[in-house]
């Protein structure tokens, strides 16, 4: 028995594998991480303590070795050999039963001169290398969630920080304009300076020279344009692959035997297409979903998209896929705020911004209003007199 082999010790790959024995799985798992040590959770990185970055361990190994995982930490897969069933290793190779791909994402690369000496922010060690050259001005290039989460740490440091953005606006995808709007206020107030619309031509020694003819003076230069999922040894293997590594409902490859889960997976929608989430949860509740397929238990996966970010004070929390041809019905709680999406009447999504958790509770509840394909009054979603539990309650019964 070849038993259960699972690339990527990340996350969605490292829940993977203890959801094989919470199943029920008792032949041999195989967990394969690429970078040493143990297996740790990738948020933590950007919020730094005061003994520096935070590696928060997913599990230690007194808990691989009692469910008896065989982790082989800093292991680079050389390849996949689908018609034989066997991963190609440094040392020879390993077969397989079942193979889960949770290989994850790489972060984008510049294409500019000196694009070199532009950091990423994406690993234990990326973070490490930020923080202990992070002693001037730093200029950060990208406003998604990881450039703008990282400007408002180092604003935090004292630092002075610039926002380098080739669109009109931070944090311009599937959050709703008002928010985005509110924290790109927030960090203007805080001192972050902006770039929009600016292009980069070159780094050097001094800074970022703008495709505009400006300069932005910084000793530090941090690469934040996003992530790309990491789909090369799918690839090489034959795989369909597109906007990451292409699945069913139920995260089987187009090779039977091989599944993909979590950042790199690709997931077919009910309705056509595929869907690319990329977020603690999404990568969670994908492992839990892969390790039943694995065991031929699985059915499709259907979980709601989901994300968070704090910066400053603020946490923003996105539940579903709010677009622009949504009605928008708006709830105000005294500092805080919520949008929910509204298709056809039925909710679809919600996002809230406001002081520390405040926002989270109405999340979670709309996200149960969301999953039960209700259509809520939308009087009532508007009016914070109205508890969303007791929609959750009326509506079911309307």
């Amino acid at each position: 028995m070849d038993g259960m082999v699972i690339i990527g010790a990340g996350e969605c790959g490292t829940r993977a594998a203890f959801a094989l024995r919470e199943a029920g799985w008792a032949g041999p798992v195989t967990l394969i991480g690429a970078e040493p040590g143990l297996p740790y959770e990738r948020p933590p990185l950007s919020k730094p303590g005061e003994a520096g970055v935070r590696r928060k361990p997913i599990c230690d190994a007194a808990a691989l070795a009692g469910a008896g995982i065989d982790y082989r930490p800093g292991t680079v897969v050389q390849g996949i050999d689908p018609a034989a069933r066997r991963v190609m290793l440094a040392g020879g190779s390993l077969g397989y039963d079942r193979l889960l791909l949770a290989t994850g994402a790489r972060p984008r690369r510049l294409a500019c001169p000196g694009a070199d000496l532009a950091r990423d922010f994406r690993s234990h060690a990326d973070a490490e290398a930020v923080f202990a050259a992070a002693r001037g001005p730093v200029a950060i290039i990208g406003a998604g969630l990881i450039g703008m989460e990282l400007a408002a740490v180092l604003r935090g440091m004292g630092l002075p920080v610039t926002v380098i953005e080739a669109g009109p606006a931070p944090l311009a995808r599937a959050v709703p304009p008002r928010f985005p709007a509110a924290l790109y206020q927030r960090h203007l107030a805080e001192g972050v300076c902006f770039r929009l619309g600016e292009t980069v031509a070159g780094i050097d020694a001094d800074g970022v020279l703008l495709a505009s003819g400006g300069r932005v003076p910084a000793g530090l230069v941090v690469s934040a344009i996003g992530v790309a999922p990491d789909i090369a040894l799918a690839r090489a293997a034959g795989l369909a692959t597109g906007d990451g590594i292409l699945t069913d409902g139920r995260l089987v490859t187009s090779d039977p035997h091989i599944l993909a889960a979590g950042d790199c997976a690709a997931v077919a929608l009910p309705g056509g297409g595929h869907l690319r989430q990329e977020s603690w949860r999404n990568a969670r509740a994908q492992a839990e979903a892969a390790a039943r397929t694995m065991l031929g238990q699985g059915q499709a996966f259907a979980g709601l998209p989901w994300f968070w970010s704090d910066q400053y004070d603020l946490g923003l929390q996105v539940a579903g896929l709010p677009r622009p041809d949504h009605a928008t019905i708006l709830r105000r709680q005294g500092d805080a705020e919520i949008a929910f999406s509204l298709d056809g009447g039925r909710l679809v999504a919600a996002a809230g911004l406001g002081p520390g958790a405040s926002i989270a509770r109405d999340i979670k509840l709309a996200e149960m209003l969301i999953a039960a394909g209700l259509s809520p009054d939308p009087d009532a979603l508007a009016d914070p007199a109205v508890a969303l539990k007791s929609l959750l309650t009326t509506t079911r019964a309307a």
